[in-house]
């Protein structure tokens, strides 16, 4: 990959972290004021641990994207709660994605209506983040789920990609959501240096549940991260640099997921950039 390009993508990157007792430290200690950081929410635990753990993180001066999965809330009353909360800490960003509760917690079964609730509300953000699937979505077909960004493009500002391995099908997709007539910008969703030992104890730590669930969902993940030469966030950003950083991809940054590896992640970001001479 060309500096440019590199240090293009860099510039507008973003980490995902989990809500885990360590990670405000953990963020202090790497992180600079100019990364923003987006935080998951839990099916099992629920959304309160992420709107804590924004409030504290923005209180440190952090431009953060809190995670609202709309099938973590409970009814209306509980959404204007979320967003009241959310304004007060001085959130203008947020991150909708239909989430993976097993059944709802209320009557939002999926993203759309609670972006549509969102915009009804007189849009209380400025930048409201939606969902795209490079690989397909286990349960959800390809299809459908470009239709689905279609439907919510006129109340989404972006689209973050979710994790991909492949810098083919990631250059595939984006080509095809442009063909479309998705015109969003995206964040494009890749790992970090991982390490298969900690993402396994992290997800040993999320709790019994959601360690299983996220295992069985992902299981092609660790076969990435654990064979020699599987997987390396460098290789996947060389290979795709054509795509990504085309014109026509209109792609914002990279969306890193973090496995809250914070520490590991932005010493592999510091040296991609001093590589590309920024």
């Amino acid at each position: 990959m060309d500096a440019e390009g590199l240090g293009a993508l860099l510039s507008g990157v973003r980490y995902e972290v989990l809500p885990a007792k360590a990670t405000v430290d953990q963020v202090l200690a790497h992180v600079p004021r100019d990364v923003v950081v987006t935080v998951t929410a839990s099916p099992v635990k629920g959304l309160e641990p992420t709107l804590g753990l924004v409030g504290r993180l923005a209180a440190h001066g952090y431009r953060v994207v809190p995670h609202v999965p709309a099938r973590l809330l409970r009814d209306d009353t509980h959404l204007k709660d979320v967003v009241d909360r959310l304004r007060e800490t001085g959130v203008d960003d947020v991150f909708v994605p239909a989430g993976d509760a097993d059944p709802p917690a209320g009557a939002f079964d999926g993203a759309l209506p609670v972006l549509r609730r969102l915009s009804e509300l007189g849009g209380p953000f400025a930048r409201v983040g939606i969902t795209g699937y490079p690989e397909s979505h286990p349960l959800i077909h390809d299809d459908l789920t470009i239709q689905a960004m279609w439907d919510k493009r006129a109340h989404a500002t972006y689209i973050v990609s979710n994790l991909c391995f492949d810098p083919r099908v990631l250059g595939d997709w984006v080509g095809r959501i442009r063909r479309r007539g998705v015109v969003l910008p995206v964040h494009v969703g890749v790992a970090g240096p991982v390490q298969r030992a900690k993402l396994l104890a992290m997800a040993a730590k999320i709790g019994v549940g959601e360690s299983t669930r996220f295992l069985t969902r992902h299981a092609s993940w660790f076969l990435r991260f654990a064979t020699p030469g599987g997987y390396a966030p460098d290789r996947l950003l060389a290979r795709g640099a054509k795509a990504l950083t085309a014109p026509s991809a209109e792609v914002a940054g990279l969306h890193v997921f973090t496995f809250n590896q914070i520490a590991e992640t932005e010493r592999w970001r510091r040296a991609l950039l001093a590589r590309s001479g920024d």
